[in-house]
């Protein structure tokens, strides 16, 4: 048994055992003793662990303890609002105690006032919901306490961010970090039902190298919805959206001269274009996750119902129905948005374009659930401006005059559906 899984394996007797057991007793203090000896020896080859919970999954820095895909305490620690758990070294026995007591209080909705309770938490201890790389935030006090409305003033400037640093994780080490998608759709999810009636939060562009961040987002906020109005399970609706969240993915390594060209692509930077499907499908098998979704998702979104697209298929076969969302998801978004070699087209414009092209670039079910869902939820469509990454892109951002302002419409449908 390795340490990571040995530690945790004594973290779920210790809270156990403290269930049952008042101060004092000496149950409970070996059951404490021995959790805080596992972390020690934990901490001689990783002074800073840390832990992720996703419900079904339990992760180890970014490694999958696929050991404990049945165990119970990542569950529970899940649904009390702990997907992240960081402990640094200098934790003192007393003070690891305490600790052990708020998440069996949390466990157990016990735990009614937070806020009198994180100034005495120790200093090494993180406790939170996942969040951008290296943070976390402080959790709802209970299961109970309702979770904060999304309103008009919702902003995605975390989720953007975890975007930008996923794909940079993966540009520089080539590994796909699932907690932080994870934590990104489950996000988006809450902002989406914050109200009465279903909004959708979706990303504005302002800068061109904004685009691959604000096109993800969107794709998966899309997609969630659109399988949420054809009555798919919440399991299924959380999947679908990080199979949309992850379509693109293997656009990270084309240069961004062709992602933001102008002009028309040449045949040679068209070829380098049409190859992301294939490898986002190779970046995503390549993580060593139970992601085959997603993988199929990402190879099959340019794929269309009458069999063109790309890649081309040598034979012909049906696409995952997750593929079909999201492939309706991906045109609408990237219509509706302004790109360096055309202007944005009018949502009506866009409705109409997938109307049309139902039953042969689109499947006829998804197409029309798509268009009757968008009209219907119209007036409830939040946009959501990227924050800058810095101050110099916000000055270059000003300077060209990329805002969120109004944008023209062209006035004619293309015979060919927007290349990129």
């Amino acid at each position: 048994m390795s340490d990571p899984i040995r530690f945790l394996v004594s973290f779920g007797q210790a809270v156990s055992t403290m269930a049952l057991y008042n101060d004092g007793h000496p149950a409970r203090e070996r059951a404490v003793d021995r959790s805080y000896r596992c972390l020690i020896d934990l901490q001689q080859h990783d002074p800073h662990p840390r832990f992720s919970f996703l419900g079904e999954e339990t992760i180890y820095q970014e490694t999958s303890l696929r050991e404990l895909g049945d165990w119970e305490w990542g569950a529970r620690l899940a649904q009390a609002g702990v997907q992240r758990i960081e402990l640094d070294t200098g934790v003192t026995r007393e003070q690891y105690e305490e600790f052990l007591e708020e998440m069996m209080a949390r466990i157990t909705l016990s735990f009614i006032d937070s806020a009198e309770a994180r100034p005495n938490r120790p200093t090494g201890i993180k406790v939170g919901a996942l969040g951008i790389r290296g943070e976390t935030k402080e959790v709802q006090a209970s299961l109970q306490t309702p979770v904060p409305v999304a309103t008009m003033s919702y902003s995605l400037g975390e989720e953007a961010a975890s975007i930008l640093s996923m794909h940079r994780e993966v540009q520089e080490r080539g590994k796909l970090p699932l907690a932080e998608a994870e934590a990104v759709v489950r996000s988006l999810s809450i902002a989406m039902h914050g109200d009465q009636e279903m909004i959708l939060p979706l990303l504005q562009l302002r800068e061109f190298d904004e685009y691959t961040t604000t096109h993800s987002l969107n794709v998966s906020v899309l997609v969630m919805a659109l399988a949420e109005s054809l009555g798919l399970s919440q399991q299924d609706v959380r999947t679908f959206g990080i199979a949309g969240l992850l379509h693109d993915l293997g656009k990270v390594n084309i240069p961004q001269d062709i992602l933001n060209k102008p002009g028309k692509l040449t045949d040679q930077e068209r070829e380098v274009m049409q190859a992301h499907p294939v490898a986002g499908a190779r970046l995503i098998i390549e993580s060593g996750r139970r992601l085959d979704l997603a993988a199929a998702v990402a190879h099959e979104h340019h794929i269309m119902i009458n069999g063109k697209g790309y890649p081309h298929q040598h034979y012909p076969r049906d696409c995952h129905k997750a593929s079909k969302l999201v492939h309706v998801c991906d045109v609408y978004d990237a219509l509706r948005t302004k790109r360096p070699y055309r202007d944005a087209w009018e949502a009506q414009r866009v409705l109409a374009y997938i109307e049309e092209r139902a039953g042969t670039e689109f499947e006829l079910e998804a197409a029309g659930a798509f268009v009757k869902m968008m009209r219907k939820v119209e007036g409830g469509i939040q946009l959501s401006p990227v924050p800058p990454q810095n101050d110099a892109a916000a000055a270059r951002a000003a300077a060209q005059g990329n805002g969120a302002g109004p944008v023209s419409t062209p006035s004619a449908t293309p015979p060919n559906p927007p290349e990129k």
